[in-house]
């Protein structure tokens, strides 16, 4: 049988001091009280830079110039099966802003040696994978 895989885009806002912004979940009915980063699903016939793209404007307010996904995460549940693309910024112009309040109740910055205990774990994995310069992992999904 052939796996239906959901795709997800994932940015890592990273800036000159080595610090990762962050975006606390709430209302999402996913690991709500976790931190996660800018994110969201690919649409159908979506390219999965224009989704990314999107997804930082639509959560953060900015529009940004994207290079290659610097890492791609092969992420396995009982439940589902997904690809993860995650996207470094070390540039930006303008202001970082919650667009979402709904769904994040806090943005912050942490440095990457000291993410708070409650990171999403394959989110914490992948900027791991990311700072040892790593482009593909397969994460395995607690049961």
């Amino acid at each position: 049988m052939r796996p239906k895989y959901l795709v997800a885009v994932h940015a890592f806002f990273i800036d000159k001091n080595d610090k990762v912004l962050l975006s606390k979940r709430q209302n999402t009915s996913y690991m709500d009280g976790w931190y996660s980063v800018p994110a969201g699903h690919v649409e159908a016939m979506e390219p999965v830079d224009l989704a990314m793209k999107r997804e930082i404007v639509e959560e953060i307010g900015l529009k940004v110039e994207l290079k290659e996904p610097q890492h791609i995460m092969q992420r396995l549940s009982p439940n589902d099966e997904r690809i993860d693309y995650f996207y470094v910024i070390r540039q930006w112009q303008g202001e970082i802003s919650n667009q979402e309040p709904e769904k994040c109740s806090e943005l912050a910055w942490f440095n990457l040696s000291k993410l708070p205990t409650n990171t999403i774990p394959y989110i914490r994995k992948a900027l791991e994978e990311v700072s040892a310069k790593r482009p593909f992992c397969i994460f395995f999904e607690p049961q």
